[in-house]
């Protein structure tokens, strides 16, 4: 009986995309990699709609006849077919996955939303050829800010842990900084003024190198000259 091929469509570009590229490839489960082009309108097209995701969205799954879209449930489902090994992706205690979890919701209405909001009306907006008030520009750009404020003081405790759920790295971490290296493309720098956040985000690309800095290589390149970001060939 023929094994089930793990197809997984992604557009780097994308935070949650980026996300999952970087868990495939560090987890090493096998998989057939599968670039869409939102910029071109890839996953907008018929046949990706009635064959690969019916939200037209990227990331997304197809493992044999099963289609799966949206990032936290891809990952789960991984995490129950294949499982991580020896790495904490999704830790086997149950505190510590509850806390986990915990992340994994507070994120959508919080920093993923006030982040993405901010990158989308300010740098892709004018993109599409929309005009940008300076007056709502500023207000997202507080509202993220305020929401930065938050993650450092509630979920890094000021550098009292390493990381967002404790000692150990998880899927938390790595779905936060590719949400907060978005931002780079708009000149906004999460890390100034945040030391705890900066070294934060150098732990989790440490953790997860060569494959973080292989899905952020569009981010840094994309990133304004006066923002520090990585060498990457």
């Amino acid at each position: 009986m023929a094994t089930k091929v793990l197809k997984y469509y992604y557009d780097l570009l994308s935070q949650p995309s980026r996300a999952l590229y970087i868990l495939l490839e560090q987890s090493k489960i096998s998989h057939e990699k599968c670039p869409i082009a939102l910029r071109k309108l890839e996953n907008r097209t018929k046949e990706f709609i009635e064959s690969i995701s019916r939200f037209g969205k990227v990331p997304c799954i197809v493992h044999g006849d099963f289609k799966l879209a949206e990032n936290i449930a891809i990952f789960r489902y991984l995490d129950r077919e294949f499982g991580f090994g020896e790495q904490n992706w999704y830790p086997k205690d149950r505190v510590i996955r509850a806390r986990v979890d915990e992340y994994l919701e507070w994120q959508h209405a919080n920093l993923r939303a006030q982040c993405t909001l901010y990158f989308m009306y300010v740098w892709l907006g004018p993109l599409k050829g929309m005009d940008v008030d300076p007056d709502k520009s500023l207000r997202l750009r507080d509202n993220m800010i305020k929401c930065l404020h938050q993650f450092e003081i509630e979920w890094l405790e000021e550098g009292r842990k390493p990381f967002l759920t404790g000692q150990d790295m998880t899927y938390a971490d790595l779905l936060a900084a590719c949400e907060i290296e978005q931002t780079k493309i708009t000149g906004f720098d999460a890390r100034a003024g945040r030391p705890h956040l900066a070294a934060w985000l150098e732990r989790v690309r440490n953790r997860t190198n060569p494959f973080y800095d292989q899905a952020h290589r569009i981010i840094y390149k994309l990133t304004p000259e006066e923002i520090d970001t990585p060498n990457v060939d």
